[in-house]
């Protein structure tokens, strides 16, 4: 890692990495929901690049420093006091919404998903203007992803095992989603079939299941942050377009107003909607004026996070 970007993550002072952690709150609150990325926070705010280059630090030499117990050159070389602060935000939020977002999405849908709306909807635009130049190439970028993104977030969850290696391996992909601004950790979880099965371990404090999944996601961050990272600094403009159309495509999962076409009954006589259409509301409402308002704020305080978050030069 550049010695100059060591040294920004050296000098910030307590109250910065007081700011850093509420920024950690913020993505840890948009991962913890599906269809909102946790690395669209980090854009928005101003520390994606920074997000990605302190993941990189743990690379080989810290690895060999840590095997020889050279702990105060790894401290020097890995950047972790930005992490610590970061993932200590994070966790707040994961452990303290998770239980008041899994009865909201049950609850009332419709008004967290407008804000949801929102939040994507100026995520987009805000991460858009990072393209330096819009070219041809780059408009295909940005369609592909808009158009396989679509496509994607249309697949049914499936039914899958709650085996350990399973629980690895969805932490390890999950996590990949989760520093990619448009993607959602969480929704991947729901395409894998396990979103529910790991919301319920935060809620019910089950170690072992965050333990096996939190290593998946571990190894899965180191490798694919290195890959993602390269990608950024090669092929700036290309990734950005991409990683905007991810987040347009994404839209569709986040509609609030859908119909559900096939639903089944599971063991405890709840009904769960199964395959869902999303629809135009029959009629204006004072559910749909809430929801209008929500999706209003929602675009805000991107806009805000983002005005408060962009580099001063």
């Amino acid at each position: 890692m550049e010695k100059n970007t060591l040294r920004k993550f050296k000098d910030r002072s307590f109250f910065g990495y007081f700011i850093l952690s509420i920024k950690g709150f913020c993505m840890g609150a948009a991962d913890v929901v599906p269809g909102v990325s946790g690395g669209t926070m980090a854009f928005i705010l101003g520390i994606y690049d920074e997000l990605i280059n302190s993941i990189r630090s743990f690379d080989l030499r810290g690895l060999r420093l840590l095997v020889r117990l050279k702990m105060r050159q790894l401290s020097e070389h890995v950047a972790w006091e930005f992490l610590l602060a970061l993932g200590t935000g994070i966790l707040i939020a994961i452990f303290s919404l998770a239980r008041v977002l899994s009865w909201l999405l049950e609850n009332r849908p419709v008004l967290v998903w407008s804000f949801f709306l929102g939040l994507i909807l100026a995520s987009a635009f805000s991460v858009s203007r990072r393209i330096e130049t819009w070219r041809p190439c780059i408009w295909l970028c940005l369609g592909a992803g808009v158009i396989g993104t679509y496509f994607l977030v249309g697949i049914m969850p499936v039914s899958t095992p709650d085996t350990p290696w399973f629980l690895f391996l969805c932490g390890a992909v999950a996590i990949c989603a989760m520093i990619l601004p448009g993607i959602s950790g969480s929704f991947v979880l729901v395409l894998l079939g396990k979103y529910k099965y790991v919301l319920d371990a935060v809620n019910n404090r089950d170690i072992i299941v965050l333990a096996v999944t939190a290593a998946g996601a571990c190894v899965g961050i180191i490798v694919f942050s290195r890959i993602l990272g390269w990608l950024l600094k090669k092929h700036h403009d290309l990734m950005v377009a991409i990683l905007t159309g991810l987040m347009l495509g994404s839209l569709r999962k986040v509609w609030p107003f859908k119909k559900t076409i096939e639903s089944i009954t599971d063991m405890h006589g709840k009904i769960i909607s199964v395959v869902q259409s999303n629809v135009m509301p029959p009629e204006w409402s004072t559910e749909v004026s809430y929801a209008v308002l929500l999706a209003v704020l929602g675009l805000t305080v991107v806009f805000f996070m983002d005005h408060m978050g962009a580099d001063k030069k």
